[in-house]
């Protein structure tokens, strides 16, 4: 908060959020000779945990630097929603942490995934975690069933899993690009612990993704062609499209369409296929 425009937005911004908040919201007597709208700077204080002067400091848009622990203390005394908490954090001129939020997969999410069969599509992160798939995904490399949960990651599966390195025809392209387009998301989430862990895991996990990673390319999110050698129905040439779900660019839908006839009837077969084993799945 450098300038002091922003210090003066940052300071009105958190009153205004003090001051919509009722003793009763957070657990205190509301008293009976209250002279001020809301809660009192002290009780705000007191419920972050930090000191009274140093909150009231803030308020007035001094010139003084709030952490991220501080600011995450406050936005939980305030009740902030994570919209408005992330609003904050902006004012403040810090990172907006990772918010496990903008990962949920709804109903209607599902309800999409199941709606574009029998096109393979996911529900993925900024990171391409694996988050939600439909049965033609699943077994569009490899069973994803098979396949930990934590683990469901398109990068870390690029670099780990030999049913997905030899699925790719073009598959040092498929790494180059990935690991781009990683780096492009990286750009907005570089101060996150999540995605510093990650980069760091991937490194450790494949020399070959630090050595791409080391290059700094970057690249969009245009959509792209895919090459995949199936086990079971053959080469299928696919459209990837990708569409944000959330304006905070945290979930995503990924699908795949034929890119040529031959790919529509072995598309068709493999979904056929993936129902079948899905519902022998089912029934145990």
């Amino acid at each position: 908060m450098a300038k002091t425009s922003d210090r003066e937005e940052f300071a009105a911004y958190l009153r205004s959020r003090r001051e919509r908040l009722r003793p009763a919201d957070v657990g205190l007597p509301d008293g009976s000779r209250r002279r001020v709208a809301g809660l009192r700077r002290e009780e705000v204080a007191q419920l972050a945990g930090v000191g009274l002067t140093w909150y009231t400091w803030l308020e007035q848009a001094r010139p003084i630097a709030a952490s991220e622990q501080v600011l995450a203390a406050i936005a939980r005394a305030l009740q902030l929603t994570p919209d408005e908490r992330d609003h904050l954090y902006a004012l403040a001129g810090l990172a907006i942490p990772d918010r496990e939020g903008r990962s949920c997969v709804r109903a209607t999410h599902l309800d999409l995934l199941e709606r574009v069969l029998p096109y393979p599509a996911a529900i993925q992160t900024a990171r391409f975690d694996v988050l939600a798939y439909n049965r033609t995904y699943r077994f569009l490399f490899n069973d994803l069933d098979d396949i930990p949960p934590q683990h469901r990651n398109c990068a870390r599966l690029m670099f780990t899993d030999l049913h997905w390195q030899r699925a790719h025809l073009d598959a040092d392209h498929a790494r180059e690009r990935i690991v781009a387009r990683l780096r492009s998301a990286y750009g907005r989430h570089r101060d996150e612990p999540t995605w510093i862990g990650f980069i760091s895991e991937m490194r450790q996990l494949s020399p070959g993704f630090g050595e791409i990673w080391d290059r700094g390319d970057v690249a969009t999110e245009a959509n792209a062609l895919k090459r995949i050698r199936h086990a079971r129905v053959g080469v299928l040439h696919l459209s990837m499209t990708s569409t944000w779900l959330d304006e905070g660019h945290g979930t995503r839908l990924v699908w795949f369409t034929p890119a040529d006839e031959a790919t529509v009837p072995r598309l068709t077969l493999l979904d056929q296929q993936a129902h079948q084993a899905a519902a022998y799945t089912a029934a145990g």
